[in-house]
């Protein structure tokens, strides 16, 4: 029988509220004010922190509008809407890693005295609203996601989680067969563990994948923690890994995403990214299974 959420509670932490959600499986934390950042994740059972810090310790602080997202807090998950990449989209200049993850949201009390994490946010430049809920099911923390077009035309949109995860040595990437024939001889994601050499750094995509799973297992602990989404939502998974080529950091990110190019201008003239109609919503899911 899986356990159910029996904790939830809000503190204080370097100045900013911080929300918590817990199960005998599973914790959780998150910081609406810093884009809704989901700044921990912990396998209870056995104290393992998923979530990369970097190596001074967590730091928390505000970033503007426009930052460059290096200079972020850099620890945890952020949501990336309507692009990763900075880019020029439909004469808005979009910025480095999107609108969100400086953008304080907004928090739903009610549901979350019921245990649900729900928080929402209306996107300063592109016509959106962002609304996601996230609630715990045992070992599973299950997302899922409203993006609203407030405008009177039809938008374009390119999402990805951004989680930075910290590896252990004998983790290993597990993906489907036929996802990893979509990656175009990237070897290095067979050895995480010892990642890409030195000073360098890399991202790929597989693209369009029709099994929707992918995760970390450690071979000597037993551990694991998957993503699993719907590819008829999102068709693409991003693999990001860096060996101290980028600012000097180590670590790793699973990326489901409705794009493979982090540039929503390059996604949109490919047509390969999200659509919403004027004044509708669609939605999509991802679940993190923590085992």
């Amino acid at each position: 029988m899986k356990a159910i959420a029996h904790s939830c509670a809000v503190e204080s932490l370097q100045g900013f509220e911080v929300f918590r959600l817990g199960n005998d499986d599973v914790e959780l934390a998150v910081v609406p004010e810093l884009g809704a950042k989901i700044i921990s994740l912990k396998n209870v059972q056995t104290g393992r922190e998923w979530f990369w810090q970097p190596p001074a310790g967590l730091k928390l602080f505000r970033n503007q509008l426009g930052d460059d997202f290096s200079c972020s807090p850099l620890v945890g998950a952020d949501e990336c809407l309507p692009t990763i990449a900075p880019c020029s989209w439909q004469g808005r200049a979009l910025p480095d890693h999107g609108e969100v993850w400086n953008t304080a949201w907004n928090v739903n009390d009610n549901a979350f005295e019921n245990g649900i994490l729900k928080t929402s946010v209306r996107l300063p430049i592109s016509p959106f609203e962002l609304e996601r809920t996230i609630e715990l099911d045992g070992d599973e923390i299950c997302f899922r996601y409203q993006l609203t077009n407030l405008g009177s035309h039809e938008e374009l949109f390119l999402w990805a989680i951004h989680p930075l995860l910290q590896l252990q040595k004998g983790d290993q990437l597990e993906l489907p067969r036929t996802t990893r024939a979509l990656l175009n001889g990237a070897t290095w994601v067979d050895a995480i563990d010892s990642m890409v050499p030195e000073k360098k750094c890399a991202k790929v995509f597989a693209q369009p994948v029709t099994e929707s799973l992918a995760g970390i297992h450690n071979r000597i602990t037993g551990e694991r923690l998957e993503f699993i989404w719907d590819a008829a939502e999102n068709n693409t998974l991003g693999l990001w890994l860096t060996r101290g080529g980028w600012h000097g950091h180590h670590h790793f990110a699973i990326e489901p995403t409705n794009a493979n190019d982090d540039a929503l201008a390059i996604a949109a003239g490919q047509k390969n990214c999200g659509k919403v109609a004027a004044n509708e919503s669609v939605n999509w899911q991802l679940r993190l299974r923590v085992s």
